[in-house]
């Protein structure tokens, strides 16, 4: 089961509000089961972290990484969540920002070719629980 900590709801809250220009663009293109009739959520908090994008049912997370995370300091934290996510039993796809903004259908097909095909039964992903 995927755990998230309380204190994360408000954060998440706010970034959902306040997402930069290419989340906004990948959410568009996310939003409402455009993807293999595949549900995907914003800001969801996962453990002790708020992932970008989240879809239970593919058991995959979306992160856009701003240029920010090229520093040495946040590429090691980013590491570090990575870990977390996989241990977690998720699959973890990162792209630019710039990525984003120029490549989005690429970015787009990305996605679409790590989902899993509707013709094949997914087991259920257990729910977030509240806490931890």
């Amino acid at each position: 089961m995927h755990s998230y900590r309380r204190n994360l709801k408000q954060i998440a809250r706010n970034l959902r509000a306040n997402m930069t220009e290419s989340e906004q663009v990948l959410w568009s293109r996310l939003r409402g089961k455009q993807l293999r009739s595949i549900q995907f959520y914003r800001q969801k908090p996962i453990g002790g972290a708020i992932v970008d994008f989240y879809a239970p049912k593919a058991k995959l997370v979306v992160e856009v990484d701003g240029s920010q995370h090229l520093d040495e300091e946040y590429a090691q934290k980013d590491a570090r969540r990575s870990v977390s996510l996989e241990q977690q039993g998720l699959r973890l796809l990162r792209f630019s920002n710039l990525q984003v903004l120029q490549e989005l259908d690429a970015v787009v097909e990305a996605i679409f070719q790590a989902l899993p095909d509707p013709e094949k039964k997914i087991p259920p992903s257990p729910p977030l629980s509240k806490g931890g």
